[in-house]
Protein backbone atom coordinates (compact mmCIF):
# COMPACT_ATOMS: atom_id res chain seq x y z
CA UNK A 1 0.00 0.00 0.00
CA UNK A 2 1.39 3.38 -1.02
CA UNK A 3 1.96 5.80 1.86
CA UNK A 4 0.12 9.10 1.27
CA UNK A 5 2.42 11.97 0.53
CA UNK A 6 2.57 15.04 2.78
CA UNK A 7 3.69 18.60 2.24
CA UNK A 8 4.42 19.20 5.89
CA UNK A 9 7.94 20.38 6.74
CA UNK A 10 10.03 18.31 9.13
CA UNK A 11 9.52 19.21 12.79
CA UNK A 12 13.07 20.53 13.27
CA UNK A 13 12.68 22.92 10.31
CA UNK A 14 9.36 24.21 11.69
CA UNK A 15 10.91 24.74 15.09
CA UNK A 16 13.84 26.60 13.52
CA UNK A 17 11.49 28.82 11.47
CA UNK A 18 9.57 29.62 14.67
CA UNK A 19 12.85 30.60 16.31
CA UNK A 20 13.65 32.91 13.42
CA UNK A 21 10.25 34.56 13.75
CA UNK A 22 10.81 34.93 17.48
CA UNK A 23 14.22 36.50 16.84
CA UNK A 24 12.68 38.92 14.34
CA UNK A 25 10.02 39.95 16.87
CA UNK A 26 12.68 40.63 19.48
CA UNK A 27 14.51 42.73 16.84
CA UNK A 28 11.32 44.54 15.84
CA UNK A 29 12.91 47.97 15.32
CA UNK A 30 15.44 46.50 12.87
CA UNK A 31 12.74 44.63 10.98
CA UNK A 32 10.47 47.62 10.71
CA UNK A 33 13.28 49.84 9.54
CA UNK A 34 14.46 47.33 6.92
CA UNK A 35 11.04 46.44 5.59
CA UNK A 36 9.72 49.94 5.43
CA UNK A 37 12.88 51.36 3.84
CA UNK A 38 12.35 49.27 0.74
CA UNK A 39 15.44 47.10 1.14
CA UNK A 40 15.06 43.65 -0.17
CA UNK A 41 14.46 40.48 1.81
CA UNK A 42 18.01 39.29 1.07
CA UNK A 43 19.66 42.02 3.10
CA UNK A 44 17.45 41.14 6.10
CA UNK A 45 18.40 37.49 5.68
CA UNK A 46 22.09 38.46 5.69
CA UNK A 47 21.70 40.35 8.94
CA UNK A 48 19.86 37.41 10.47
CA UNK A 49 22.63 35.06 9.33
CA UNK A 50 25.24 37.27 11.01
CA UNK A 51 23.14 37.45 14.16
CA UNK A 52 22.88 33.65 14.41
CA UNK A 53 26.56 33.24 13.47
CA UNK A 54 27.54 35.54 16.36
CA UNK A 55 25.81 33.03 18.61
CA UNK A 56 27.58 30.07 16.98
CA UNK A 57 24.42 28.89 15.20
CA UNK A 58 24.38 28.01 11.51
CA UNK A 59 20.94 28.45 9.93
CA UNK A 60 20.24 27.64 6.27
CA UNK A 61 19.12 30.55 4.10
CA UNK A 62 15.95 28.66 3.26
CA UNK A 63 14.97 28.63 6.93
CA UNK A 64 15.81 32.31 7.31
CA UNK A 65 13.70 33.13 4.25
CA UNK A 66 10.87 31.00 5.58
CA UNK A 67 11.05 32.84 8.91
CA UNK A 68 10.89 36.28 7.26
CA UNK A 69 7.94 35.12 5.16
CA UNK A 70 6.18 33.65 8.20
CA UNK A 71 6.52 36.94 10.06
CA UNK A 72 4.95 38.80 7.17
CA UNK A 73 2.09 36.28 7.09
CA UNK A 74 1.64 36.36 10.92
CA UNK A 75 2.26 32.67 11.18
CA UNK A 76 3.21 31.22 14.57
CA UNK A 77 1.18 34.07 16.14
CA UNK A 78 -1.49 33.27 18.68
CA UNK A 79 -4.79 34.99 18.01
CA UNK A 80 -7.26 34.67 20.89
CA UNK A 81 -10.70 33.34 19.92
CA UNK A 82 -13.60 35.73 19.66
CA UNK A 83 -15.83 36.09 22.72
CA UNK A 84 -18.82 33.79 22.75
CA UNK A 85 -20.64 31.13 24.72
CA UNK A 86 -18.08 28.46 23.88
CA UNK A 87 -15.20 30.72 24.87
CA UNK A 88 -16.89 31.60 28.16
CA UNK A 89 -17.56 27.94 28.94
CA UNK A 90 -13.96 27.08 28.16
CA UNK A 91 -12.68 29.78 30.51
CA UNK A 92 -15.01 28.55 33.25
CA UNK A 93 -13.75 25.01 32.72
CA UNK A 94 -10.13 26.14 32.96
CA UNK A 95 -10.91 28.02 36.18
CA UNK A 96 -13.24 25.32 37.47
CA UNK A 97 -11.28 24.93 40.71
CA UNK A 98 -11.68 28.58 41.70
CA UNK A 99 -15.23 28.71 40.34
CA UNK A 100 -16.15 25.61 42.33
CA UNK A 101 -14.83 27.13 45.57
CA UNK A 102 -16.63 30.40 44.88
CA UNK A 103 -19.88 28.63 44.01
CA UNK A 104 -19.61 26.47 47.15
CA UNK A 105 -19.05 29.56 49.32
CA UNK A 106 -22.05 31.32 47.76
CA UNK A 107 -24.19 28.20 48.17
CA UNK A 108 -23.14 27.86 51.82
CA UNK A 109 -23.93 31.53 52.49
CA UNK A 110 -27.35 31.19 50.87
CA UNK A 111 -28.02 28.01 52.85
CA UNK A 112 -27.11 29.72 56.12
CA UNK A 113 -29.26 32.73 55.27
CA UNK A 114 -32.21 30.50 54.38
CA UNK A 115 -31.70 28.41 57.52
CA UNK A 116 -31.64 31.51 59.71
CA UNK A 117 -34.76 32.90 58.05
CA UNK A 118 -36.56 29.56 58.40
CA UNK A 119 -35.64 29.18 62.08
CA UNK A 120 -36.57 32.78 62.91
CA UNK A 121 -39.78 33.14 60.92
CA UNK A 122 -41.09 30.15 59.02
CA UNK A 123 -40.64 27.46 61.69
CA UNK A 124 -42.48 29.47 64.40
CA UNK A 125 -45.21 30.27 61.90
CA UNK A 126 -45.55 26.58 61.01
CA UNK A 127 -45.78 25.67 64.69
CA UNK A 128 -48.38 28.38 65.24
CA UNK A 129 -50.49 27.09 62.35
CA UNK A 130 -50.20 23.50 63.57
CA UNK A 131 -51.17 24.70 67.03
CA UNK A 132 -54.24 26.50 65.73
CA UNK A 133 -55.34 23.44 63.74
CA UNK A 134 -55.17 21.30 66.88
CA UNK A 135 -56.74 23.89 69.20
CA UNK A 136 -60.45 23.10 68.62
CA UNK A 137 -59.95 19.46 69.58
CA UNK A 138 -57.86 20.46 72.61
CA UNK A 139 -60.55 22.88 73.76
CA UNK A 140 -63.14 20.11 73.60
CA UNK A 141 -60.85 17.78 75.54
CA UNK A 142 -60.25 20.33 78.33
CA UNK A 143 -63.93 21.20 78.64
CA UNK A 144 -64.96 17.54 78.80
CA UNK A 145 -62.22 16.72 81.33
CA UNK A 146 -63.36 19.55 83.59
CA UNK A 147 -67.01 18.51 83.36
CA UNK A 148 -66.01 14.95 84.16
CA UNK A 149 -63.91 15.70 87.25
CA UNK A 150 -65.80 18.67 88.67
CA UNK A 151 -68.03 18.20 91.71
CA UNK A 152 -69.27 21.78 91.65
CA UNK A 153 -71.55 23.38 89.05
CA UNK A 154 -69.56 26.61 89.18
CA UNK A 155 -66.56 24.93 87.53
CA UNK A 156 -68.70 23.23 84.87
CA UNK A 157 -70.44 26.48 83.98
CA UNK A 158 -67.12 28.30 83.79
CA UNK A 159 -65.67 25.59 81.53
CA UNK A 160 -68.62 25.77 79.13
CA UNK A 161 -68.49 29.57 79.01
CA UNK A 162 -64.75 29.65 78.34
CA UNK A 163 -65.08 26.96 75.66
CA UNK A 164 -67.71 29.02 73.81
CA UNK A 165 -65.55 32.14 74.11
CA UNK A 166 -62.53 30.38 72.62
CA UNK A 167 -64.48 28.86 69.72
CA UNK A 168 -66.07 32.22 68.90
CA UNK A 169 -62.60 33.80 68.90
CA UNK A 170 -61.31 31.14 66.50
CA UNK A 171 -64.20 31.77 64.11
CA UNK A 172 -63.12 35.42 63.83
CA UNK A 173 -59.39 34.62 63.67
CA UNK A 174 -58.84 36.13 67.12
CA UNK A 175 -56.10 33.65 67.95
CA UNK A 176 -54.76 35.56 70.96
CA UNK A 177 -58.09 35.36 72.79
CA UNK A 178 -58.52 31.69 71.85
CA UNK A 179 -55.09 30.75 73.19
CA UNK A 180 -55.50 32.76 76.40
CA UNK A 181 -58.88 31.14 77.04
CA UNK A 182 -57.41 27.70 76.43
CA UNK A 183 -54.71 28.39 79.04
CA UNK A 184 -57.43 29.52 81.45
CA UNK A 185 -59.25 26.21 80.90
CA UNK A 186 -56.01 24.35 81.61
CA UNK A 187 -55.56 26.30 84.85
CA UNK A 188 -59.14 25.50 85.89
CA UNK A 189 -58.55 21.82 85.16
CA UNK A 190 -55.35 21.83 87.20
CA UNK A 191 -57.08 23.52 90.13
CA UNK A 192 -59.91 20.98 90.13
CA UNK A 193 -57.54 18.01 89.86
CA UNK A 194 -55.27 19.12 92.69
CA UNK A 195 -55.61 17.86 96.23
CA UNK A 196 -53.65 19.05 99.26
CA UNK A 197 -53.72 19.89 102.94
CA UNK A 198 -53.61 23.54 103.93
CA UNK A 199 -51.52 24.28 107.02
CA UNK A 200 -49.97 27.21 108.84
CA UNK A 201 -46.24 27.78 108.19
CA UNK A 202 -44.26 26.94 111.34
CA UNK A 203 -40.53 27.13 110.69
CA UNK A 204 -37.71 28.97 112.36
CA UNK A 205 -37.14 32.37 110.80
CA UNK A 206 -40.51 32.44 108.99
CA UNK A 207 -43.62 34.30 110.01
CA UNK A 208 -46.81 32.37 110.75
CA UNK A 209 -49.08 35.42 110.65
CA UNK A 210 -49.24 39.09 109.65
CA UNK A 211 -51.69 41.96 109.96
CA UNK A 212 -52.41 45.01 107.84
CA UNK A 213 -54.27 48.26 108.24
CA UNK A 214 -57.58 47.96 106.41
CA UNK A 215 -57.91 50.01 103.24
CA UNK A 216 -61.68 50.08 103.62
CA UNK A 217 -62.17 51.05 107.27
CA UNK A 218 -59.75 53.37 108.98
CA UNK A 219 -58.30 52.10 112.24
CA UNK A 220 -59.35 48.49 111.54
CA UNK A 221 -56.77 45.74 111.10
CA UNK A 222 -56.95 42.74 108.79
CA UNK A 223 -55.36 39.53 110.12
CA UNK A 224 -53.77 36.80 108.03
CA UNK A 225 -52.30 33.37 108.75
CA UNK A 226 -49.36 32.49 106.50
CA UNK A 227 -50.31 29.12 105.01
CA UNK A 228 -48.95 26.58 102.52
CA UNK A 229 -50.41 23.70 100.51
CA UNK A 230 -48.83 20.26 101.06
CA UNK A 231 -49.58 17.30 98.76
CA UNK A 232 -49.91 13.65 99.72
CA UNK A 233 -46.14 13.20 99.42
CA UNK A 234 -45.43 15.98 101.90
CA UNK A 235 -44.20 18.39 99.23
CA UNK A 236 -45.34 22.01 98.87
CA UNK A 237 -47.70 22.84 96.00
CA UNK A 238 -47.47 26.03 93.94
CA UNK A 239 -50.88 27.51 93.23
CA UNK A 240 -52.35 30.55 91.48
CA UNK A 241 -53.47 32.94 94.22
CA UNK A 242 -55.25 36.25 93.73
CA UNK A 243 -53.92 39.03 95.93
CA UNK A 244 -56.88 40.99 97.35
CA UNK A 245 -54.75 44.13 97.64
CA UNK A 246 -54.07 44.60 93.91
CA UNK A 247 -56.45 42.11 92.29
CA UNK A 248 -53.61 40.31 90.49
CA UNK A 249 -52.98 36.56 90.48
CA UNK A 250 -49.57 35.16 91.39
CA UNK A 251 -48.11 31.64 91.40
CA UNK A 252 -46.93 31.10 94.98
CA UNK A 253 -46.22 28.29 97.45
CA UNK A 254 -47.13 30.44 100.50
CA UNK A 255 -49.76 33.10 101.00
CA UNK A 256 -51.64 34.98 103.69
CA UNK A 257 -55.16 33.69 104.43
CA UNK A 258 -57.45 36.29 105.98
CA UNK A 259 -58.96 35.14 109.28
CA UNK A 260 -60.84 36.55 112.24
CA UNK A 261 -58.80 38.27 114.95
CA UNK A 262 -59.71 35.54 117.42
CA UNK A 263 -58.26 32.83 115.14
CA UNK A 264 -55.11 34.85 114.61
CA UNK A 265 -54.64 35.36 118.36
CA UNK A 266 -55.23 31.69 119.12
CA UNK A 267 -52.57 30.56 116.65
CA UNK A 268 -50.18 33.22 117.96
CA UNK A 269 -50.66 31.97 121.55
CA UNK A 270 -50.13 28.37 120.37
CA UNK A 271 -46.77 29.31 118.81
CA UNK A 272 -45.65 31.45 121.78
CA UNK A 273 -46.25 28.56 124.16
CA UNK A 274 -43.31 26.41 122.98
CA UNK A 275 -42.39 27.79 119.56
CA UNK A 276 -44.46 25.10 117.82
CA UNK A 277 -47.98 25.40 116.39
CA UNK A 278 -49.77 22.27 117.50
CA UNK A 279 -52.87 22.69 115.33
CA UNK A 280 -51.40 23.68 111.98
CA UNK A 281 -54.02 22.25 109.64
CA UNK A 282 -56.61 24.82 108.60
CA UNK A 283 -58.23 23.12 105.59
CA UNK A 284 -58.29 20.28 103.07
CA UNK A 285 -58.64 20.59 99.29
CA UNK A 286 -60.13 17.52 97.58
CA UNK A 287 -60.00 16.68 93.87
CA UNK A 288 -63.06 17.99 92.00
CA UNK A 289 -63.43 21.11 94.13
CA UNK A 290 -62.19 24.64 93.54
CA UNK A 291 -61.48 25.64 97.15
CA UNK A 292 -60.37 23.87 100.30
CA UNK A 293 -62.86 23.01 103.01
CA UNK A 294 -61.65 25.20 105.88
CA UNK A 295 -61.64 24.13 109.49
CA UNK A 296 -61.30 27.72 110.73
CA UNK A 297 -63.27 30.91 110.31
CA UNK A 298 -62.01 32.73 107.19
CA UNK A 299 -63.26 35.06 104.49
CA UNK A 300 -61.12 33.24 101.90
CA UNK A 301 -59.39 36.51 100.94
CA UNK A 302 -55.63 36.26 100.41
CA UNK A 303 -52.45 38.30 100.09
CA UNK A 304 -49.23 37.15 98.42
CA UNK A 305 -46.62 39.45 99.93
CA UNK A 306 -45.87 40.97 103.35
Amino acid sequence: MTKPSTNKAPLDEVMMAMDVVDTLRHQKLLVDRELHSGEREQKLIERLRKLYASQGIEVPDSILAEGVKALEEDRFTYTPPADGIQTSLARIYIKRGKVSKWFSAVLLSLSLMWGGWYAAFQAPENRRLDRLEALPAELVAERDAINSISRVNEAKESADTQYQTAMAALSTDDTDTALKTYKSLQSLHHTLASSYTLRVVSRSGERSGVWRESNDIRGVKNYYLVVEAIDSNGKPVTLPVMNEEDGKTYSVDKWGLRVAQSVYQRVAADKQDDGIIQKRRVGVKQSGYLEPEYSISTTGAKITSW
